[in-house]
């Protein structure tokens, strides 16, 4: 029998609470520690950890903290642990750039909850959602399976980028919309001071656009200033594009406004779906290469040409110490995958499960 996994979680909010817990229920051995001393004792009394403090020889380390305060507990992980450590920090360049070594990979599980702390650790709150990894050329390929399969155990659908284009892409699904919603928010509440009935009819898109305004507003201080330049260069295209919206309404446009809808339209039915049948899957056998980064190449090739992984393994060939990465993708993109797979020099073998 194999021996039990251990994770550390550094950090027992509401990210950190539910990935103890998720791990726990799924038979690791969770070790929890905080600044806040208080909030470990509320982790071990509430059976989201099993012990408080670090293990030197857990598996993995997730620090759970906001962005400014990551790379100082990286790098505190990295003395006191021997394993891998990871992250879940919304803005990755300033992180990945001060935490240059082997067995660290930068991660952000695309997550979260209108609740708050431990009172939101949910033990499912990855089950589906997007956990970006951002290893850079240091990143150990070990270091990198074993985060993507801890983020996979979870439920997690695991993508890689390199962290500048993580932080590009991020402002644009994430940062900015909240800043929107904010900023909509706003304006509502100075509109329903002279009438009182507009918060009251508030409801339907109002409230599913302006849903994540609800989150904590502590933690996107860190995030704006971290990621200020990808922001408000997204910023600016919404202003740009809302501008031209204005113009076209207030011109009287019917056909420059139908086709801005129709297009948006087409492109909201276009997001990706998660949940594919089996059926419509194929599988990918990939050895990997013996050279720096091999492993993380594979997905973010994935993530580049917009091929969704189901799910993932990686084995040991029989001939060595030599992997072999087992992937499900659509079977509509796997000759789109497997040709930039082998321009890259890996080769892959490829069977349907049709």
């Amino acid at each position: 029998m194999s021996a039990q996994r251990c994770v550390n979680i550094l950090g027992l909010g509401l990210i950190g609470g539910s990935i103890g817990v998720g791990l726990r229920e799924r038979g690791w051995f969770v070790c929890g520690d905080d600044q806040d001393s208080s909030r470990v004792s509320l982790a071990f009394e509430r059976g989201i950890i099993d012990a408080m403090g670090l293990r030197a020889d857990a598996d993995v380390t997730v620090v759970a903290a906001p962005v400014l305060a990551v790379p100082q507990l990286v790098q505190r992980a990295l003395r006191e642990t021997t394993g891998v450590v990871t992250d879940v920090g919304s803005v990755k360049s300033h992180i990945v750039a001060a935490c240059d070594n082997p067995r660290f990979v930068g991660g952000h599980p695309m997550a979260g909850s209108e609740l708050e702390g431990l009172d939101g650790a949910d033990p499912n709150m990855f089950d589906g959602a997007v956990w970006v990894l951002t290893p850079s050329s240091t990143t150990a390929d070990s270091s990198f399976s074993s985060a993507a399969a801890m983020a996979a155990e979870l439920g997690a659908e695991v993508l890689a980028l390199p962290a500048d284009r993580h932080d590009q892409v991020v402002a644009v699904v994430s940062h900015v919309p909240h800043l929107t919603a904010s900023t909509l928010m706003g304006l509502a509440s100075e509109r329903a001071e002279e009438h009182a009935v507009l918060l009251r009819m508030a409801a339907g898109g109002f409230r599913d656009m302006t849903r994540i305004a609800s989150g904590h507003p502590a933690i996107w201080l860190d995030i704006c200033a971290e990621n200020r330049e990808a922001i408000t260069a997204t910023l600016d295209g919404l202003i740009a594009g809302l501008s031209d919206m204005r113009n076209i309404v207030a011109s009287g446009d019917r056909d420059a406004l139908q086709e801005r809808l129709r297009s948006a339209r087409e492109a909201r039915a276009n997001l990706p779906v998660r949940g594919t049948h089996p059926t419509e899957l194929a599988e990918l056998r990939i050895p990997i290469l013996d050279r720096p980064g091999a492993a993380a190449e594979i997905f973010t090739l994935a993530a580049e040409l917009g091929v969704n992984v189901a799910s993932f393994e990686v084995v040991h060939s029989v001939e060595g110490n030599r992997g072999i990465t087992v992937l499900l993708v659509d079977a509509t993109a796997v000759e789109r995958y497997r040709g930039g797979l082998i321009a890259r020099g890996f080769r892959p073998s490829v069977q349907s499960l049709s």
